[in-house]
Order: structure tokens, then C-alpha cells, then sequence
């Protein structure tokens, strides 16, 4: 996989964050880089000028990991941004990141019944699942009435990174939008280096490269991030602000899919509101099955008048739409 360029820009903009001082070297005078020279770095990681500067060109086919750790030292890349010079280098050998199989398809993957049933037992928490390219397949309860601003009523897959980046409600939604766009722009870049393969992937991007200029700003920056665990603030238009703290999981049966849980601490005030959505989850649900049932009934007398399809109708009854859930259906 040809992925110079990706390599020559991370690289270029780790070195240019390192100052002289914070490795122990004077700063001099004439200085026309913002940070290290190239020739500061070799010395420091025990290579050549030469050899070097063929790695920020992007030649880093075949470098060992001896070399690959003393770089990201020498840059002080934190344990994000090291992981991601080794996916570049793993993707420069051919050899996929993280023992992810290459993807082509490039639609959406549904999730498994048993990771669904998984979900649906998390009760007193937002659940829901992601995969590389922040695609939500499939929400519990609590979920999709959290994520209502976001799944809407149809349409396509709901996307995290395009709802926040081209959806004018997002900024409602994420009282710290600047953060959000941050971390979702720096995991984006993450999951591109582990798998340059991904069409789906370079199509998002590609979109939002195109709409959204804030967006552009931040892809050119080569941050990185991984997610795990933290807090996040949200403004919830039915219940108001809610501080949650989050957990995300992979999904090591399904590798790039990502489990991620928002609870709140016990006793507080978001912990009231998120119990408050979850009722109004239940009544509007309740709401449905009632309406559903009444449908129900009225198509049954109807049947009972005619029993016979009408032209042009089809026999059978398909039934109501289920609700927002990804689940792959025939298993």
C-alpha cells in the first residue's frame, strides 16, 4: 500500500511540535523550521541523515521496530500517535493492522443477533455500536431516544462524524463542539491508518473534506486519538445537559467494531435526567405498541369484510417497521 504521503505529513508535523529544549539541545540561531531539524532527529535516533529523511519522505517500507520506537521517541509521540506510525508502517509492508481482515464492501456491516440481545440487556445505559468510519449500526432503547437528534425518523445509516460536521443541530446537541470535532477528526485519522483499504472510509472523508471547512483544518493537522474511556457534556433537547462518562469496547468477534457505553454517576443530576429520557423512551414506546394494536384490530375487520386482495394489492400483511436496530436478519 502506497502511503507515503500519509507518512511524510504525520511525520513532518510530529517534528515540527518538538522544540530543541525538550530534547536537550540548544536552540542556536538561524532557525528556519518551527521545530526539530531532520538532522537534529537522526542524531538523536541513531541513523543516518539519509536514512532519515527517507523515512519522512515516506519510506518506511521495511523499517524495524527498533527504529520505528526510537522515532517516536525522539518525536514524544504518545501511545495514540505511536500506534498510528506503526499502522502506517504496517500498511506501507501490506501486512493489515490489528489482524483486520481488508474490507471491500463498502456498505455498513449489520451486527449479529447476540451482540444485539447484548445491547438490548443494557438496560440503565446509552449503548451503542460503531464501526472504523463512525457509522451507529445499531442502539438499545436508551440509545436511540438519546440519539434521536442524530438517527432521526429514516433515511441512511446514521453517521457520528457527519451528523456532527453537516448537521447545524450538532452544535446544539454538543455544547463542547470544538472538542467533539477534535477527537472525531483525530479518530477518523486513526482508523484511515490502520486500514487504508477501506473505500468507505476515503468516501467519507472525501465528503466531509468537501462540505465542511472546519473539517479540511483539522484532517491537515495529522492529530490522532483513541478513544477508551472519559467524559463527555451533552444537551439532550427532551432532558436538558447530561454529563456522562464513557467506555468504548471492541468487539473482538466482529474486529473494527467498536461497543461504546454512556453512563452517569450515580447520584447526580445527569443520572435523574438520563432516568427521565429512559421513562419517556418507555411511554412513547408504549405509545407506538398501543397505536400499533389498534392498527392491528382495524385491519382484522377489515380482512373480515373482504377477505379477498383487491387488484393491485399484495397478499399478507408486512407489518409495521421495526425501529432503528442493524441487526442481521436470517440468523
Amino acid at each position: 500500500m502506497d502511503n507515503r504521503h500519509e507518512v511524510r505529513e504525520f511525520l513532518m508535523s510530529r517534528r515540527a511540535k518538538v522544540t530543541p529544549a525538550q530534547v536537550g539541545l540548544p536552540a542556536g540561531r538561524g532557525r528556519r523550521v518551527p521545530g526539530l531539524r531532520r538532522s537534529e532527529v537522526a542524531m538523536l535516533v541513531g541513523v543516518s541523515v539519509e536514512y532519515y529523511s527517507r523515512l519522512e519522505r515516506g519510506a518506511v517500507r521495511g523499517a524495524s521496530t527498533a527504529v520505528l520506537n526510537a522515532v517516536a521517541d525522539t518525536l514524544r509521540l504518545d501511545d495514540a500517535e505511536r500506534a498510528h506510525l506503526f499502522d502506517l508502517a504496517r500498511a506501507a509492508d501490506g501486512v493489515p493492522a490489528s489482524g483486520r481482515r481488508r474490507r471491500r464492501a463498502t456498505k455498513p456491516a449489520a451486527i449479529s443477533p447476540s451482540l444485539a440481545w447484548t445491547l438490548e440487556a443494557i438496560t440503565d445505559a446509552v449503548a451503542f455500536v460503531r464501526n472504523p468510519r463512525t457509522d451507529v449500526l445499531a442502539t438499545n432503547a436508551l440509545g436511540r431516544a438519546f440519539y434521536s437528534p442524530l438517527i432521526g425518523d429514516a433515511g441512511r445509516v446514521p453517521n457520528l462524524a457527519r451528523f456532527l460536521f453537516l448537521d447545524p443541530a450538532s452544535r446544539d446537541f454538543y455544547p463542547d463542539w470544538d472538542r467533539f470535532a477534535q477527537m472525531s477528526v483525530a479518530v477518523i485519522r486513526t482508523e484511515a491508518g490502520r486500514d487504508p483499504h477501506d473505500r468507505a472510509l476515503q468516501d467519507l472523508v472525501g465528503e466531509l473534506s468537501t462540505h465542511s471547512q472546519t473539517f479540511r483544518s483539522l484532517w491537515g493537522a495529522h492529530d490522532v486519538h483513541v478513544l477508551g474511556a472519559g467524559t463527555k457534556r451533552f444537551h439532550h433537547p427532551e432532558v436538558g445537559e447530561l454529563v456522562l462518562a464513557h467506555e468504548e469496547l471492541a468487539v473482538t468477534a466482529e474486529p473494527g467494531l467498536m461497543l461504546m457505553i454512556y453512563t452517569a454517576e450515580p447520584g447526580s443530576p445527569s443520572a435523574e435526567r438520563l432516568r427521565l429520557l429512559g421513562s419517556l423512551c418507555l411511554d412513547h414506546r408504549h405509545a407506538d405498541d398501543g397505536k400499533a394494536v389498534g392498527r392491528g384490530r382495524l385491519r382484522r375487520v377489515e380482512r373480515e369484510g373482504d377477505a379477498r386482495p383487491r387488484a393491485g394489492q399484495v397478499q399478507g400483511d408486512p407489518g409495521r417497521a421495526d425501529t432503528f436496530s442493524g441487526v442481521r436478519r436470517g440468523q
